[in-house]
């Protein structure tokens, strides 16, 4: 299909769309990662004082799986006035909210200066962190798949997917340079706030950058004609995006949410209860976990544009099963490397973990986008991948630190990821290839988005 609306952007403005969507998601990573590691190293110790080590280290993961909750709200909300209005606004909105609660969580004072107040106050910015996430990610994707060129959309839509890795590896190396030129007490005291505070700046470059794009012209030929057919149609009102969604699109939402499982637990095991895991069963320092989990970061980062160019030639399901069986297969020996105690042991465990998590993240973008139609994708990518969250990345480093508590062994640990990760094989087995679909054609029967219509008159959007 060759027209304006499907024909590829020139390179030029390709390339600053993709760096819009990228550098806003690493952002957004960035703060909410952030969050994960300070609530694995000092959170139980500046807001649940009262808490015997690991007890507070459960209720700081407990504030963070918050955040998780909040990210089906911010989908139905930024995926409804995102597929009304268009993509680009609601990610400049998703992006001040994020921001502007890392920030502030920077200025927040402490269990030892206001008590009960700070864990109270700090549960809220973490839902304004998730309710801006769930809204996020849909939008960054789609702009790009929708921009892009259709016969390399699995690698451009991947892009985005690296500001998750992109955005670990600056909250890590933030925190890592932190732990190593300050004390401890240093560190406890005021460093911590350091991180937060530097959210300001990136959110303002993030701003400047993401205001100079174009909305998706796949969804302004859709808006065009849908006016069309309203006006057409004497001024009847289209449903309700997540009306269409579950009504046409209730199995592709299934899948997401599956395939979403394997891919979630996995990640928040192998780069937030680690933390947890190495220094307190393997006897391996802060500084050393964090630095493993910043090699490793740095080549996740790398490794996803060629898995999603890999699923450009290959097919999505293809690649993402891989990366689902590899995880699996993976978690025994993770732990064990681990176990050593050994710096190069704990890199290879990380590494190697994330290389295959990536097999599954980087197609993930254009394969959801491939599921829905233009007028209801932003929706249903997003209530599929966030509403899946809640189960998967809000509880794994809960429930990873609550087994290690409970069995003081990984055993355990390693067996919830692979459970995860045969029901995520399942999901994806079931789904259909997607990797030839045109966005433009990827749409219901008119009556999913208008009412009432006539058959006759039916045609695409």
């Amino acid at each position: 299909m060759s027209s304006p609306a499907t024909a590829p952007p020139p390179p030029a403005s390709l390339k600053r769309i993709v760096a819009a969507s990228l550098i806003g998601t690493t952002i957004e990573w960035y703060d909410f990662f952030l969050y994960g590691s300070a609530a694995a190293l000092v959170f139980n110790k500046l807001f649940f004082p009262d808490s015997d080590p690991l007890v507070g280290t459960l209720l700081s993961f407990l504030t963070y799986a918050v955040g998780f909750a909040a990210r089906p709200l911010g989908a139905l909300v930024f995926g409804h006035y995102g597929d009304r209005l268009g993509r680009k606004k609601l990610l400049v909105l998703s992006l001040m909210l994020m921001g502007g609660a890392t920030f502030a969580i920077g200025l927040l004072p402490t269990h030892a200066t206001i008590g009960t107040a700070a864990p109270v106050l700090l549960t809220v910015l973490r839902l304004v962190q998730g309710f801006a996430l769930g809204g996020e990610w849909g939008g960054a994707v789609l702009l790009v798949s929708e921009h892009g060129d259709a016969r390399r959309r699995g690698f451009w839509a991947s892009w985005p997917q690296t500001g998750a890795p992109a955005g670990q590896l600056l909250a890590t190396g933030v925190l890592s340079l932190l732990t190593a030129v300050l004390s401890d007490s240093a560190f406890g005291s005021w460093g911590w706030r350091i991180p937060f505070l530097l959210s300001g700046v990136l959110v303002i470059v993030g701003l400047w950058i993401r205001l100079s794009v174009d909305e998706s012209p796949v969804f302004k030929q859709a808006l065009a004609q849908a006016e069309a057919r309203k006006a057409a149609h004497t001024g009847a009102a289209e449903k309700l995006p997540v009306v269409s969604v579950l009504r046409h699109h209730w199995r592709d939402v299934l899948v997401a949410m599956g395939a979403r499982m394997a891919e979630n637990i996995s990640y928040y095991v192998i780069t937030a209860f680690i933390l947890v895991y190495a220094t307190t069963s393997a006897g391996v320092s802060r500084q050393t976990a964090l630095n493993a989990v910043l090699i490793a970061s740095a080549v996740h980062f790398a490794v996803i544009p060629a898995w999603g160019a890999l699923s450009d030639r290959v097919g999505r399901r293809p690649v993402y099963l891989l990366g689902a069986v590899g995880v699996g297969l993976w978690m025994f020996p993770f732990f064990s490397l681990i176990d050593t105690g050994g710096f190069g042991n704990l890199i290879l465990a990380v590494t190697v973990g994330l290389v295959l998590h990536g097999a599954m993240y980087a197609p993930q973008a254009a394969f959801f986008s491939e599921m829905f139609a233009t007028r209801m994708r932003y929706s249903g990518a997003s209530i599929g991948a966030q509403f899946a969250s809640v189960a998967a990345g809000a509880p794994a480093p809960l429930i990873a630190t609550a087994l290690l508590a409970d069995y003081g062994s990984s055993t355990p640990i390693a067996l919830y990821v692979i459970a995860a990760a045969v029901l995520t094989v399942v999901a994806v087995g079931l789904a259909k290839e997607t990797r030839h679909r045109d966005l433009t054609d990827v749409e219901p029967p008119v009556d999913a988005q208008l009412a009432p219509t006539r058959a006759a008159d039916a045609r695409p959007v």
